[in-house]
């Protein structure tokens, strides 16, 4: 099968149009869906492609907005199963003049308000947070929210710790 111009002509217009590379390859006939796709991307019309497998992903948004919700509440009971589970020293609450490099500076409360400190706590080595914030402030990279559990969380920390 050879490209005659009438045929690059009719890919062109109806490319333009956004009729599948399927589509295409029925209407001008005698070619496969595969032959089109060269074709377009020889003529540099393969961005047409990327426009129209991004319409699809929008349409997906609501479900994929709702997955992401449910595994952040999935992640906080786990934090928080994880909290109940360990002895933190207890607070140590300090006023920003009273912060010392080995104080935790975690913030509790919001800066406007009289009853604002910080934690106060004995922060980890080379951190400005003490072991139970460092579990909110770090997480570890690549670890996906599901998979994150009370060992590898631990064993996160026992890096960090040794590291410093």
């Amino acid at each position: 099968m050879s490209w005659d111009e009438e045929k690059v002509a009719k890919l062109k217009e109806l490319w333009g149009k956004g009729n599948t590379a399927s589509q295409i390859a029925e209407i001008i006939g005698g070619i496969s869906r595969n032959a089109v796709i060269g074709k377009a991307h020889r003529l540099n019309l393969s961005a047409k492609i990327k426009a129209r497998t991004a319409s699809k992903n929008n349409n997906n948004s609501p479900i994929q907005d709702e997955l992401r919700i449910k595994s952040r509440k999935g992640k906080r009971s786990k934090f928080k199963s994880l909290i109940i589970d360990k002895n933190f020293e207890p607070e140590n609450p300090k006023q920003l003049e009273e912060l010392d490099d080995n104080s935790c500076k975690w913030p509790i409360g919001h800066p406007d308000e009289k009853s604002f400190y910080f934690c106060g706590r004995t922060s980890l080595k080379d951190f400005s947070y003490c072991k139970l914030h460092l579990l909110y402030a770090y997480q570890p990279k690549g670890k996906k929210e599901d998979n994150s559990d009370k060992e590898e969380v631990q064993n996160y920390i026992n890096k960090k710790e040794q590291a410093g």
